[in-house]
């Protein structure tokens, strides 16, 4: 092991070293650490720092928020709990994924380490063999206690960060909400169904998805009485979404059909059979069937023809002026509001089933959320403050917001738990959007939410909470596949390979999908779009993905 990373880190030198050339004229080469284990003496990292020391990193903010990372009052804390400075580069979060690239192609200018990396494994394994990240497994045993305590209470965290050769690139994130089928993440694209409208024309909550084509017509031909009593400016839409856009999307509604698979992995098209199979959930009868009804929705102008190339603000506006029936979000209060709106159950068409999302099992994890670089003189140091973030009091801020604002809102109020202890605790959201109060405050990075914080470090926030209760006490009920894909760390070689088969295919099947909602297509239009997806290899994409399943449940079993 120590040797395969020798050669790998001196390779990566050169690369790197070559890479300065390139990009820089003049001046000293860079020194790169050669991924030997910094020893430092505990008792020089205990915060605060005897002398004030700094380090630099590279992060992400989104547009209209605080673009200078240390005016934010977490960082603020942070300087003066541990007596470290940080010289940030801060990049606008619409800019991240080109000027990032350019940043790690570049060690003269490369930070200590990258905090809001958000990494996909071929990144991971790119940086690491080119000898710009360090690997973190003996510095996360050495010098992070509070992130080694999570993963030694929940060792399949460690599992999914460390890679074939037992190398872990990446401080991941960590949002535990539920579990297994109740956690927070196992539906995105919940749908949305305007309780008031219903109430007003005297609908009852749809169950199947005749009666709910019904409710929309009638939504339709009632709009003019809709527009008077809800005071709505502008025509009403019965249906809105985005189609191919995450959590906008509206393949939940296909998931009556067929054998009920529906298309829940928007990113990837892929499920996984009771028999632990790997399918395509594109390709499915049920999927064929599910686009056709849409279609049908789609020529009774029943859904938004703007569906397929409105951005998220023009979405969210419609919304916020009372024009939409039904719509589909993580939270309908981003787009409109919690009284008038509820959950819209499943459907039932040939069948009731909600196929959750995949890696939902283990709650929200990102593997690639922070690096350390090459270019870091002091990795341990830069470690040990890394490993504030997954601080069980600190975490909660990082991932949400904090207390003690200058502004008008905080997310939290500083209070006390039952044993006396200090403990955030949420405090009202009221019409505030929860995406844009907790742009203002958090800082994301690298950090781990644990269930078992919750009345003990922080509260559960109140939309998160009545998120949970839906999941729970509506869906829940309904998800009767036994499996999801679970997160599994592919080599570098068959990532890179996967993501090549998977441009075309992704792009085929979100293409067709928006043609044939819009315009329909036959049963020859069908057989054509199978032969094109064997053309690109679909079978060979299925069979990766088996791979590693497969390997997932021999090492588990």
């Amino acid at each position: 092991m120590k040797n395969k990373l020798a050669k790998r880190v001196l390779a990566g030198v050169l690369t790197a070293t070559m890479l300065v050339g390139l990009t820089g004229c003049g001046g000293n080469k860079v020194a790169l650490n050669n991924g030997e284990v910094q020893e430092v003496d505990a008792s020089e990292l205990e915060f605060p720092l005897a002398e004030q020391k700094t380090l630099t990193g590279l992060i992400s903010y989104p547009a209209g928020s605080e673009s200078e990372p240390n005016n934010r009052t977490i960082f603020k804390r942070l300087e003066e709990e541990t007596n470290v400075h940080i010289e940030w580069q801060a990049i606008q979060n619409d800019q991240w994924t080109d000027k990032i690239t350019l940043a790690m192609a570049n060690p003269k200018t490369l930070t200590d380490f990258v905090f809001t990396a958000g990494f996909s494994d071929s990144d991971l394994l790119k940086y690491a063999d080119q000898g710009i990240i360090i690997p973190l497994e003996d510095y996360i045993d050495k010098y992070m206690p509070n992130l080694k305590a999570v993963f030694d209470k929940f060792p399949e965290y460690r599992t999914m960060s460390t890679d074939s050769e037992g190398h872990i690139w990446a401080l991941p994130w960590i949002e535990q909400l539920g579990s297994e089928k109740t956690a927070i993440q196992t539906i995105g694209n919940m749908p949305f169904i305007n309780k008031s409208w219903l109430d007003f024309l005297g609908l009852d909550m749809p169950k199947n998805v005749d009666e709910f084509e019904k409710v929309l017509i009638a939504f339709r031909d009632h709009a003019s009485e809709l527009q008077k009593e809800f005071n709505i400016e502008g025509s009403i839409i019965p249906m809105a979404c985005i189609v191919n856009d995450g959590d906008q999307d509206p393949a939940v509604l296909i998931n009556g059909f067929g054998e009920g698979y529906g298309d829940m992995d928007k990113g990837r098209h892929i499920a996984v059979t009771d028999d632990r199979e790997v399918i395509c959930s594109s390709t499915q009868d049920g999927y064929k069937k599910g686009i056709e009804w849409l279609h049908k929705l789609y020529s009774e102008d029943l859904i938004d023809p703007e569906s397929f190339t409105q951005e998220w603000s023009t979405y969210v506006s419609k919304g916020k002026s009372g024009r939409y029936g039904v719509c589909f979000s993580w939270d309908v209060a981003n787009i409109a509001n919690l009284e008038d709106w509820e959950p819209l159950p499943m459907l039932e068409a040939d069948t009731k089933n909600l196929t959750p999302q995949n890696g939902s099992f283990t709650s929200g994890y990102d593997r690639g959320r922070c690096v350390v670089t090459a270019v870091a003189k002091e990795p341990a140091l830069v470690c040990t403050w890394l490993d504030k973030m997954y601080d069980p009091f600190q975490s909660p801020q990082n991932n949400w917001g904090t207390y003690g604002e200058d502004d008008d809102f905080d997310i939290f109020e500083l209070g006390e738990n039952d044993k006396g202890e200090k403990m955030l605790k949420h405090a009202p959201l009221g019409d505030a959007s929860p995406v844009e109060v907790r742009e203002a405050e958090c800082v994301g990075g690298p950090l781990a939410v644990l269930d078992e914080y919750y009345g003990v470090y922080v509260t559960c926030p109140d939309d998160a909470q009545y998120r949970l209760d839906w999941i729970k006490d509506i869906y829940t009920p309904d998800m009767h596949t036994k499996y999801v894909y679970p997160n599994v760390f592919m080599t570098r070689e068959d990532n890179e390979e996967l993501s090549n088969l998977q441009a075309d295919i992704v792009k085929s099947i979100n293409a067709h999908k928006s043609d044939w909602i819009m315009n329909g297509f036959t049963d020859a239009d069908w057989d054509a779009y199978l032969k094109e997806l064997d053309s690109y290899k679909l079978n060979d994409y299925l069979a990766m993905y088996q791979k590693y399943l497969d390997a997932f449940y021999s090492d588990a079993e």
